[in-house]
């Protein structure tokens, strides 16, 4: 007789806690390189979702790429089918409506076929794009974008019904990618819009914020607790940043 510490302790001695039957043990995985981004066309995040058709249990699927830094939609497809030739045409699109040129950009995505199907892959090293992926079956590797889908789903306009056509979609989600970067005040930017950011005249629109909020506090400080709202430019975005980064 023995206790049950002993017992463990026994098998690990002889060898006999290594993993049995026909499953394939877990696997750690660890955290996807961390990117930091300090402009615009310098790492990009793409993801699909779905949009539900007509035809009960059949999807149409939405193609959207972003960038961190400004969190401007630079690229947004619907199609009838999830095709790793049709995400290597929208990257290719992409980065020539973007102006991007070799070397300068990252394209993170998760770890889905047409992720890191060949042509995927083969297109992005001849436009010379370093690909990055999310850790298997991690949803917040790639938050950014699930973000921006919740964002489209949530959206007062988003139909409650399934959408009639392929048309019909692709035309509403053109709306809102105009909407979106266009005309959404992001939280996540000082409320500028992400077109805003991107051609960098949100330092002028907040330094306006600034003055304006000022004088009204000095008009009437009673009226403020604290300080005013900080409306400085966000500084560098990092895309899955360091544990310790986030705590900052």
């Amino acid at each position: 007789m023995a206790s049950e510490s002993s017992f463990y302790r026994v098998l690990h001695e002889e060898g006999l806690m290594a993993h049995r039957g026909h499953v394939r043990p877990g696997r750690s995985h660890s955290k996807p390189r961390s990117h930091v981004a300090t402009g615009p066309g310098q790492v990009w995040t793409w993801d699909i979702t779905y949009l539900r058709s007509p035809v009960r249990g059949t999807f149409y699927f939405l193609y959207l790429v972003l960038d961190i830094w400004s969190r401007k939609i630079v690229a947004a497809e619907v199609h009838e089918e999830e095709s790793m030739d049709l995400a290597a045409d929208l990257a290719r699109k992409a980065s020539t409506a973007e102006g991007v040129r070799p070397g300068e950009l990252v394209l993170h995505s998760d770890n889905g076929g047409p992720m890191k199907g060949a042509t995927m892959l083969a297109t992005l090293q001849r436009l010379g794009i370093a690909a990055s992926f999310s850790r298997p079956r991690v949803s917040d590797d790639n938050a950014m974008c699930e973000a921006v889908f919740r964002t489209l789903k949530y959206r007062p306009g988003f139909p409650r019904r399934p959408f009639a056509s392929l048309d019909e979609a692709r035309r509403w989600v053109a709306d809102f990618v105009a909407w979106y970067n266009g005309e959404h005040l992001h939280s996540g930017l000082r409320y500028v819009t992400p077109n805003d950011r991107h051609e960098r005249s949100d330092d002028a629109i907040l330094a306006q914020r600034r003055r304006v909020y000022s004088a009204a506090r000095k008009r009437t400080p009673r009226r403020w607790s604290a300080e005013i709202r900080n409306w400085f430019p966000v500084g560098d975005v990092t895309l899955n940043p360091p544990r310790a980064h986030v705590a900052a």
